[in-house]
């Protein structure tokens, strides 16, 4: 007979539900953001106030993989300006690049760790959708409907990247449609998946998102919560002593990064036994 308690338990602690292929939530940094930067629609919708064109820095919550795609759509531009979107990849933690500077190219650019370029206004069009990766080479790609562009080279992929996106020029609303990865056969995507989510009203007024609203630990300081999704509390500390990362996104980050993702400093297996409670360790 199956135990009610034990299944409802396990229920509850699972992280997703799409599966094995799922990989995993994504959404915009809610705490790393440019100064006009507004987040609504559970993090996927990213507005940057349109009396500047300045300032719209965001950053994908999550490390992302190798080849994984960011697909993105475009909903408002503000024609009078000149430039539009820019992408990249970065090694350093989003929290670290606090506080942001007004622009990716070149305040981001000239610092170790960032590698961004320019969209073409052709692909930035109001409606128009793009993805880009970081492939197994360290090459940056964008790709619209109609093109495939390989944008720069160089990317170090040795370490954990977080996407940038620079809400730039004409570009001044963005919503994210979600990511995917493909290899071989095997189709996986981010969750919840792309093709559930409705596209918000662009007309509505923005409303500041609060990724905090549903986690248990709404008691907790920001300070505490997971740096990967900043929405539990960070219960684990690694072997360099920084307790970051919670229960869920604890295995998930060691499966597929080696190293703190605050200070780079490399995990040892002994960090795999050390859980924190509250009042003290737990070995």
């Amino acid at each position: 007979m199956v135990n009610e308690t034990n299944t409802k338990k396990s229920d509850a602690q699972r992280p997703h539900v799409c599966g094995p292929c799922c990989l995993g939530p994504i959404g915009f940094h809610a705490r790393v953001r440019g100064d006009k930067v507004c987040l609504s629609h559970g993090g996927r919708l990213a507005e940057r106030e349109q009396g500047t064109f300045r300032n719209g820095l965001v950053f994908i919550n999550r490390p992302v993989k190798v080849n994984e795609k960011l697909c993105i759509r475009v909903l408002q531009e503000i024609p009078s300006w000149h430039g539009a979107l820019r992408v990249g990849f970065t090694t350093v933690p989003p929290v670290a690049s606090l506080p942001l500077p007004d622009f990716s190219i070149p305040n981001l650019t000239d610092t170790p760790g960032h590698w961004v370029v320019p969209v073409h206004e052709s692909f930035t069009r109001v409606g128009s959708e793009l993805s880009f990766w970081v492939s197994a080479g360290g090459s940056i790609y964008i790709k619209n409907k109609n093109m495939k562009h390989k944008a720069l080279t160089g990317v170090d992929i040795s370490q954990a990247l977080w996407a940038i996106i620079d809400i730039y020029g004409q570009t001044s609303s963005i919503f994210l449609l979600g990511s995917k990865k493909t290899k071989g056969l095997c189709r996986r995507k981010s969750c919840p998946a792309a093709e559930c989510l409705t596209l918000p009203n662009v007309d509505k007024p923005c409303v500041e998102v609060d990724n905090r609203a549903s986690s248990p630990y709404t008691d907790s300081s920001e300070d505490d919560l997971c740096v990967v999704c900043f929405v539990t509390e960070a219960t684990n500390f690694l072997s360099c002593g920084h307790r970051c990362l919670c229960d869920d996104c604890y295995p998930r980050y060691l499966q597929e990064f080696h190293a703190c993702p605050l200070c780079r400093e490399r995990i040892t297996a002994s960090s795999e036994d050390i859980r924190y409670v509250p009042g003290g360790l737990q070995h």
